[in-house]
């Protein structure tokens, strides 16, 4: 028994590596460098290390976010809020460190309220059984409508030297990239290996498959959700500290951003597939193509386009491969 288990572990393993090699991360990986090598041909300064280093540091946020959302998506459900939560959040932590709150406290506040906030639309998507694009929806004009109406839009300066947890730079590295790189391994490796991550997986593929063989659907949801919160708080503080000061107002499009981070990354819009990995290289993606439209003179408005494009490509290859997997079933 115990030689075959091995040998089962053993075959999984090579699978994943084999997966990971020849799939949508590697992809993704060769598109960037390939991008890197080819914009850096046309303009030099595209490869310079100040634009490298602005275009890790400037969205490592998103990439931190899009591994809460890559979740919330394999369970088969979606958050449009996100973009407004992080805004929220990043002004409730700006506000907590004017308002003389302990900094490190300031940082942890609005990673519990995030996880309050998504926990709350978790339930109701659960046991409400309300469609999770309707609840986030709601909770995207409650968000977007309530920060204005408080804030006016006034930006947050004058805040204490020790705020910026993002501007600091151990052993030359920015902050935000340890963040993203180790959240996302340590992810990446608890929804592979842990019983919630799996049952995540579980539910997103199968909701009647997974309550047969013993799994709750509603509790992985709200679990997923709060998870999710958690991601999303830790991208607020991130963004809230890498400028010296905080716009009271909710970042534009960035919930499309990170929506398309997940899913270029290879996390299916129906749920039960997909990698957090893939996800961080995909908002790798993201902002490399958004910087080199600016190197090579082509209006960053397009840049909505592309992610449209992107998105629609993404999820018709998806379709296409679960067809392909029926037929051949």
């Amino acid at each position: 028994m115990s030689v075959s288990t091995t040998a089962s572990s053993t075959s999984a393993g090579y699978r994943d590596l084999r997966r990971m090699i020849l799939g949508q991360e590697m992809v993704l990986f060769v598109i960037i460098v390939l991008l890197f090598v080819v914009v850096g041909l046309i303009n030099p300064r595209f490869i310079a290390e100040r634009n490298i280093s602005s275009i890790f540091l400037g969205n490592a946020y998103v990439a931190v976010a899009a591994i809460g959302m890559s979740m919330v998506i394999i369970s088969g459900n979606i958050d449009i809020s996100v973009g407004s939560l992080i805004g929220v959040l990043a002004t409730l932590c700006g506000t907590l460190a004017l308002n003389g709150v302990p900094i490190i406290i300031s940082w942890i506040i609005p990673i519990i309220v995030g996880m309050a906030i998504t926990t709350g639309m978790g339930a109701m998507v659960a046991y409400l059984r309300i469609p999770s694009i309707v609840v986030t929806l709601g909770m995207l004009s409650i968000l977007k409508g309530g920060l204005i109406s408080v804030t006016g839009g006034a930006w947050l300066t004058d805040l204490p030297s020790g705020f910026f947890l993002a501007q600091t730079r151990p052993f030359g590295i920015p902050t935000p990239v340890y963040f993203m790189v180790g959240l996302t391994i340590a992810a990446a490796f608890w929804m592979r290996r842990s019983s919630l991550g799996r049952a995540i997986y579980a539910v997103g593929g199968n909701v009647e498959a997974a309550r047969l063989s013993g799994i709750d659907p509603a509790k992985t949801v709200v679990k997923a959700f709060a998870i999710h919160g958690f991601f999303v708080g830790i991208a607020a503080v991130l963004f809230a500290t890498q400028l010296s000061v905080i716009q009271s107002t909710v970042p534009p499009n960035l919930e499309l951003t990170i929506i398309t981070a997940s899913v270029v990354g290879g996390v299916s819009i129906l749920g039960g597939t997909g990698t957090v990995i893939g996800s961080t290289l995909a908002a790798i993606l993201i902002a490399t193509i958004a910087s080199a439209m600016i190197f090579v003179n082509i209006s960053p408005f397009w840049m909505r386009a592309v992610q449209g494009v992107m998105i629609l490509t993404t999820v018709l290859a998806d379709l296409w491969r679960r067809q392909r997997q029926r037929a051949g079933g």
